[in-house]
């Protein structure tokens, strides 16, 4: 069953990025896919008014959510939205998420991730300073899901770093896992490919890793790299800059192999003691 993972250069148009984001998710059906991830922060990049954008859409008068849900049935694809500000529901006023959804063939909202690590970073980049925490609220939930190409966790962008997280996410049963992400040029170039494989081969899931990958208002400059990664830590498809649609086949035969000749969950252990620390 066909993956697909997409790389975008976003800007601050919303309705021009959702244009773009049609044509790469239409190119991805084509091909057979029956799953797409979009990264993070596809429909706006270098906005200051998130927290506008995310009440319009909470209140249903946003372009985003109805754009999902119609590419979603009209592709019959299987959509993960990278991600997309939106407060939490029923609380059109509260501080926004950095939410990433999944979206099924028929249009319908199958699950919510709202992001957990928020990147309150210094960066010795022409930005130099990135602070999440002032548009976003913390998340406070694991997320997995089922789809038609395997059981499905949710992650985005910084929390690559956490590897705590992807134990949970294989502990409840994910087979792949998404992280759309907006890597800095400077991080991603030390850390990207080390931290997608790692994950990969700790969690022995694919990691379908979307990306923005060029210049964007900020100023800001992405890594790019979008890839998808097997659960042996190879990667199966990758791009370095610029759009573009990457694709793979999930092997679940080969998947259950790995797993089986290294059967790391069962050997996984739980430290009851504690950290002896010694002066």
């Amino acid at each position: 069953m066909s993956l697909a993972v997409i790389q975008m250069v976003s800007q601050s148009d919303v309705l021009a990025n959702l244009n773009q984001a049609r044509s790469l998710l239409e190119q991805a059906a084509v091909a057979g896919a029956k799953l797409a991830v979009l990264p993070e922060n596809f429909a706006a990049m270098g906005r200051r008014d998130m927290a506008a954008i995310g009440r319009a859409e909470a209140l249903g008068e946003g372009p985003i959510l109805p754009w999902l849900k119609q590419t979603a049935r009209d592709l019959r694809l299987w959509i993960v939205a990278g991600t997309l500000p939106l407060p939490p529901e029923d609380q059109p006023e509260a501080k926004a998420n950095a939410c990433s959804l999944l979206v099924d063939d028929q249009g319908q909202i199958v699950a919510r991730y709202d992001k957990l690590h928020l990147f309150d970073v210094d960066v010795a980049d022409n930005r130099g300073r990135y602070r999440e925490s002032d548009d976003y609220a913390h998340g406070d939930r694991v997320v997995v899901a089922d789809t038609p190409v395997g059981r499905l966790g949710l992650t985005v962008c910084y929390d690559l770093r956490f590897p705590e997280l992807y134990s949970e996410l294989r502990a409840a049963g994910a087979e792949l896992i998404t992280a759309p992400s907006a890597f800095t040029a400077v991080t991603g170039a030390a850390h990207w490919e080390v931290l997608i494989r790692a994950r990969a081969i700790e969690t022995q899931c694919y990691l379908l890793a979307a990306a923005q990958g060029g210049v964007h208002p900020g100023p800001r400059e992405t890594y790019g790299h979008a890839a998808i990664v097997d659960p042996w830590g190879r990667v199966l498809a990758e791009q370095d800059q610029g759009e573009g649609v990457l694709l793979a086949e999930r092997d679940s035969s080969e998947q259950a192999s790995i797993r089986a000749r290294m059967p790391v969950v069962s050997h996984r252990r739980i430290f009851s003691q504690g950290v002896q620390r010694l002066a």
